[in-house]
């Protein structure tokens, strides 16, 4: 899939198997939008049941509302997409803003 750059900041989607979408580079303000597009075009086309942000290297509330987003929107096609190894940063983000059991079931229990 594509990627987007601005001048310090690039975000890439991939599909590595079947099930998941994955997120790669930085997931900000500067890429975000570029990244739901893409994102939402990939598992609207798919059959994705998991975002994997394991190569997401930095995140800010941008990138989290994003990835909200992308959840709400397969929600609405009646799927459930769940978000799987968060970096550090972006779920203490969530943590604060009390979504992170909206996209991820256990965390309360963490």
């Amino acid at each position: 899939m594509r990627g987007v750059r601005n001048s310090f900041e690039q975000v890439e989607l991939a599909q590595p198997d079947r099930d998941t979408l994955a997120f790669t580079g930085a997931l900000t303000f500067a890429t975000a939008a570029h990244a739901f597009a893409e994102g939402g075009r990939a598992l609207a086309a798919g059959t994705q049941t998991r975002l994997d942000l394991r190569g997401v290297t930095r995140a800010d509330s941008a990138g989290l509302a994003c990835v909200l987003a992308l959840a709400v929107a397969v929600s609405r096609a009646g799927r459930r997409l769940a978000v799987v190894h968060w970096p550090e940063g972006l779920r203490s983000l969530a943590d604060v803003c009390d979504v992170a059991d909206l996209l991820d079931p256990h965390a309360a229990t963490r």
